[in-house]
């Protein structure tokens, strides 16, 4: 897939390229991203020149991942990383915000932008969220923009050579106002779970 551009009220999201080295170099030096996330520690610069060289443009080739750079409009400052990617038969979301731009909104209008092209682009009919069990900071931006958690994965991570519990938590088209590609059956039970 040719890669495109998203903008929002504040955000111009473009995919990452090799300009950004130096930005995301720093941000990923941030020890909660370090801590929430599965980066290499330490974070060093050629992590970051391999990951927009190379797996940036892959994902987009194989149209498997589609990796953006949140950037202020104004100032052009990397504010925030987002992206989708496939896990097996629905499509996940990631994001970072870079530490001195934090509480200002910036990732839920990335997520938010990010969700609304993916319905309506790739046809990607549920969004997956999923985090380390604790990480509110991320829980924060999801439940904003309209996921609904689902529930607690044990050990179904690997963070720092240990297990870990991953939430779960996903958003649908309806959950945006957008219709389906496809008739959605809910189920109706009497179970009690």
């Amino acid at each position: 897939m040719e890669p495109v551009t998203l903008t929002t009220q504040r955000l111009l999201l473009r995919p990452h390229d090799p300009s950004d080295e130096d930005a995301v170099f720093a941000a990923c030096q941030d020890p909660d991203i370090q801590r929430w996330t599965d980066l290499p520690q330490p974070y060093e610069r050629k992590h970051a020149a391999s990951y927009l060289r190379d797996v940036v443009p892959r994902g987009w080739h194989d149209e498997t991942m589609y990796h953006f750079a949140a950037l202020h409009r104004e100032s052009g400052v990397l504010v925030a990383s987002v992206n989708v990617h496939r896990h097996s038969d629905t499509w996940g979301i990631g994001y970072w915000t870079v530490a001195e731009h934090r509480g200002r909104g910036y990732a839920t209008e990335s997520v938010r932008a990010l969700a609304d092209w993916s319905f309506t682009a790739r046809g990607v009919q549920r969004l997956e969220w999923r985090a380390e069990a604790g990480n509110m900071g991320s829980w924060a931006v999801a439940e904003k923009v309209g996921f609904l958690r689902e529930g607690t994965l044990r050990a179904a991570q690997t963070n720092r050579n240990g297990l870990r519990d991953t939430w779960v938590g996903a958003l649908l088209p309806a959950d945006l106002g957008l219709p389906f590609a496809l008739p959605y059956c809910p189920t109706k039970s009497d179970l009690p779970w």
